[in-house]
């Protein structure tokens, strides 16, 4: 099972690992893109008002460029400690075991703006690119990834779960997943969307994928495993899941 998590705006400074190394990330095959987005995004740092305006940040948040600018020197640590936020706080990796992060360094991978789709214990950096980025000289980031990325994705011979945001569903789509939306019940069975315990439902999801002794590798299985980690997943179509939260 590989489990397809949003990345997430805000990331971990530091690590310990050497400087990026394009080569020693999963899905090898994408690397000439990686490296023709990390160098575009690394000479735009030079121009740091044009790096303001292509990545939609605020003069207060300039230290977002300066980290695009030390791409390929500053030190690196494995995906699932690079990015925080509200899932990644759900997912609570910093708890998993030896045992426990294996398992998770098997079953989860994050989608990104900048790689495409690394594994969680690939070394990254910090960086600041999202998927609704259009950068100078490369366009929107869609037409850059479309092709690679759907196909290495279709090539993952085992189930996929998909819970990437929109905008990061929109690089590359993948037909034979199996998607996740979070809802409420309301009055008469009536489910809505949520957004705003999105994330956290998601994170806990991912955990009880990442964790189960068992690996899912049916809708099925995946269904018991949310159930036994106490959540409410349901299925509602061949290739559709249903995270039911409480209002």
């Amino acid at each position: 099972m590989l489990v397809l998590l949003p990345p997430s705006e805000t990331k971990s400074d530091g690590g310990d690992g050497d400087p990026l190394d394009l080569g020693a990330l999963s899905f090898a095959e994408l690397t000439p893109v990686r490296l023709r987005l990390t160098e575009a995004l690394r000479t735009l740092a030079d121009d740091v008002p044009a790096s303001l305006r292509a990545l939609d940040l605020s003069e207060r948040q300039v230290e977002e460029v300066e980290r695009n600018a030390e791409l390929f020197t500053s030190p690196t640590r494995p995906a699932l400690e690079r990015y925080t936020g509200v899932l990644y706080d759900a997912l609570g990796a910093e708890k998993f075991t030896r045992t426990q992060r294996a398992r998770a360094g098997r079953r989860l991978a994050v989608a990104s703006a900048l790689f495409g789709v690394v594994r969680a214990e690939d070394p990254i950096p910090a960086y600041r690119l999202s998927g609704a980025s259009v950068l100078p000289g490369i366009g929107g980031l869609r037409a850059v990834w479309r092709a690679d990325l759907e196909k290495t994705l279709s090539t993952v011979d085992e189930l996929v779960v998909d819970l990437r945001s929109g905008a990061y569903a929109a690089l590359a789509d993948v037909p034979h997943a199996v998607t996740v939306r979070v809802v409420t019940e309301g009055e008469g069975g009536r489910r809505k969307s949520v957004s705003h315990f999105n994330k956290a439902a998601k994170g806990r999801l991912a955990a009880a994928l990442a964790l189960a002794p068992r690996e899912p590798g049916t809708v099925r299985t995946v269904v018991s495993a949310a159930r036994a980690a106490g959540l409410r997943l349901e299925p509602v179509g061949k290739r559709e899941l249903e995270l039911v939260i409480d209002s």
